[in-house]
């Protein structure tokens, strides 16, 4: 990763390099043409009016040669009447030269090619006389594209140097910038305060924060395991003690019918413990679609009642359903496991000839559910971690009772599949009530 971007950095600095070089010549080529033929074109007056005197002057010839002049008259017709770098009478007509014809048609001219009698190049300037003929004053391009090439050498090295110096920039920013992150893999816990740029605060607090989630999900998954194991062999060692000693003839009738009895209790305990922990694990996972509905709630809390009256009436419970009908928008078979697992632990651990009332009603506007117990209650520094898989208040209670330690649990996961919120008010020896508001 740090190569790949420090490549990229050194490309895209190289290209703004080589294409600032680039432009840089072509508008420094543009520039210099036009101010040589600004001074061709001074040239030109000055020229005009020392020829009307000395035309075929010697001396004159010789200072035009050695500045790198080429003076040229052409006639009317296009015939060259004078040249001051080449004989006349040989060379071709001129009446179809791009700077005669703009001459001639707009006063002056200019243009630049391959002269076939110099062989450079050369820069021409043309200006119309008053007698119709044109003056041509030419430059040689020996000089200027020499200034261009050691111009264009100068720019190459700087370029170098400057492709050079951002290779090592990118080198120095790809790692200050790969820094953080690299002191991050190693260092997920957060001890590491060093300094990180703004931008990339954010990705390293929720890398972080996800690392914290999945160590503390990894041990929730751990103490579920060990939580789960050992639920398990509790009643999977009663059930195998009581049927080898049955297999054995060790038991009498009576005992043989107590012992079946005893197995037959630890298999449902078995039952309804694998039936939790194989729902909270589709709550947790979340896979499955769950189906909403309008339902009325004060109807599935009645039935629930209905369903649970005989558990209740062994222990001289009375159930009590207060409210009215309120509809909301849920999935009913997660609604009914809800009613379930809240009015089975208020019966499971209420005192006997205690109480479980049921309120379905509005408050503030929202529906809410609340399940009342006359029972033992739970302490103040219980209440926190009621909601905890496998955590009991009272573990010897709870397991006599038939308590998986998974169905508040399970409560909590149905509560946040709707979008509800639920509330805990308990004090020993006064009761609880569980509220869930939707």
């Amino acid at each position: 990763m740090k190569r790949k971007i420090n490549f990229q950095f050194l490309m895209v600095s190289s290209f703004a390099v080589v294409t600032a070089a680039v432009i840089s010549m072509a508008l420094f080529y543009n520039i210099f043409k036009n101010q040589v033929y600004d001074d061709l074109k001074d040239d030109t007056h000055i020229i005009q009016a020392l020829l009307q005197k000395t035309q075929n002057s010697e001396e004159n010839r010789i200072l035009l040669e050695r500045d790198g002049l080429r003076i040229t008259l052409i006639r009317e017709d296009g015939s060259v009447e004078y040249d001051s770098s080449a004989d006349q009478q040989n060379m071709e007509n001129h009446k179809d030269r791009p700077e005669i014809k703009a001459a001639g048609k707009f006063g002056e001219g200019t243009a630049v090619r391959r002269s076939a009698t110099s062989s450079v190049h050369t820069f021409y300037y043309a200006k119309r006389l008053e007698n119709g003929g044109i003056l041509r004053v030419g430059k040689d391009s020996e000089n200027i594209f020499q200034i261009l090439k050691h111009t264009a050498a100068l720019i190459a090295v700087l370029s170098l140097f400057s492709v050079l110096l951002c290779g090592i920039l990118s080198r120095y920013l790809t790692k200050r910038l790969l820094s953080p992150i690299e002191k991050l893999a190693s260092d997920l816990d957060g001890g590491s305060q060093e300094p990180v740029y703004e931008e990339i605060l954010p990705l390293i607090q929720t890398i972080r924060r996800q690392h914290v989630d999945i160590l503390d999900h990894a041990r929730m998954r751990q103490e579920f395991t060990a939580n789960v194991s050992h639920e398990l062999k509790t009643p999977l060692t009663a059930i195998s003690g009581y049927a080898e000693l049955i297999e054995n003839g060790m038991a009498g009738a009576q005992d043989a019918k107590r012992f079946a009895g005893e197995i037959h209790r630890c298999s449902d305990r078995l039952l309804t413990l694998i039936n939790d922990i194989l729902r909270l694990s589709e709550l947790d996972a979340g896979e499955q679609g769950f189906d909403f509905e309008q339902m009325d709630l004060y109807k599935a809390a009645e039935h629930c009642l209905d369903m649970m009256d005989m558990q209740a009436s062994k222990q001289e419970i009375t159930l009590e359903l207060i409210g009215e009908s309120q509809m909301i928008f849920a999935n009913r078979e997660l609604m009914d496991e809800l009613l379930y697992n809240l009015c089975s632990n208020g019966i499971r651990y209420n005192n006997r000839g205690g109480r479980v009332t049921v309120t379905v009603a509005l408050e503030n506007g929202r529906t809410f559910l609340s399940v009342r117990d006359t029972g033992i209650g739970i302490s103040r520094e219980h209440q926190e971690r009621i909601f905890e898989r496998f955590y009991r208040v009272d573990k010897g209670r709870s397991r006599q009772n038939g308590g998986t330690g998974l169905g508040l649990a399970i409560v909590k996961h149905i509560v946040a599949q709707h979008k509800a919120e639920i509330l805990l008010e308990s004090e020993p020896g006064a009761g609880t009530e569980v509220k869930v508001l939707f």
